[in-house]
């Protein structure tokens, strides 16, 4: 397995009001195979509006896809077919996520130094057993909706803490996993900037091991194994301490995922 150093990238101290980035200029060989990539959707599936599909989402698809048009497409047409059947309302509402919202995991506060929003992610406090996989799953898109929502103008990524601290065996989910892992994947390409992962209990690589092989090598590339002894260091590296939450020693309080 192999996986970035934590200790990797840290750079200057950024200043206390994070701007807004400026958007990634799409490159003119990018801007054909987006026109290409258009026509190959609409032709395969009538019924896409891509008129209210900016360039920048089909960028992301063909990304994750080596600039393949071809392959791109296809993990489009598959991604226009789930929207339609899980999400036929438009959006995931907190209503179809109860019991996931009460177990209070998932937060989301503040900007790195490139701008991303900042997801906190309590693995511990996440129970299989309170609620169905479907909801799970619904709970998934709930949260990647709301990030996306909350992206500043110009930023297509999020960075995330997944927070292991009291992971156990009634925690480990790898049904979900690979779940939220597929719908992070497929439907939500180039959205994952980066992943600390920090208190990572040595029984939690049971399950790891399990869901290894079911990752992306570019989303391989973006997770991070934070050493304890490090831990604030690591993340003052690519968030500046007024953004940083406070309960890792910066000043910004948790915002539940439903209030952010």
């Amino acid at each position: 397995m192999e996986f970035r150093d934590a200790t990797a990238g840290g750079g200057a101290a950024a200043e206390e009001e994070v701007e807004a980035p400026l958007p990634e200029e799409i490159s003119e060989v990018e801007k054909s195979k987006i026109g290409i990539m258009r026509a190959v959707v609409e032709r395969d599936d009538p019924s896409a509006k891509l008129q209210d599909v900016d360039d920048f989402m089909i960028r992301r698809f063909l990304r994750a896809r080596d600039l393949d048009i071809e392959n791109a497409s296809k993990l489009f047409l598959k991604y226009l077919s789930w929207r339609r059947s899980f999400v036929p309302n438009g959006a995931i509402s907190a209503s179809e996520v109860p019991n996931h919202l009460a177990q209070q995991k998932l937060f989301m506060q503040g900007l790195d130094k490139t701008g991303r929003p900042i997801v906190v992610v309590y693995g511990g406090r996440h129970d299989p057993s309170k609620a169905s996989l479907e909801e799970f799953k619904r709970f998934v898109v709930y949260t990647l909706d709301k990030i996306c929502s909350r992206m500043p103008g110009g930023q297509e990524k999020f960075m995330g803490i997944a927070d292991l601290k009291g992971w156990g065996y009634k925690s480990s989910d790898i049904r979900g996993y690979l779940a939220a892992l597929s719908i992070l994947q497929d439907c939500y390409p180039e959205r994952l900037g980066k992943l600390f992962l920090i208190h990572v209990p040595y029984i939690f690589m049971t399950a790891w091991k399990m869901v290894y092989p079911f990752i992306d090598p570019k989303t391989k590339k973006k997770i991070v194994f934070v050493d304890n002894k490090k831990q604030k260091t690591t993340l003052l590296g690519d968030i500046d301490e007024s953004q940083l939450p406070d309960v890792y020693g910066g000043r910004l309080p948790l915002v539940p995922i439903q209030d952010s």
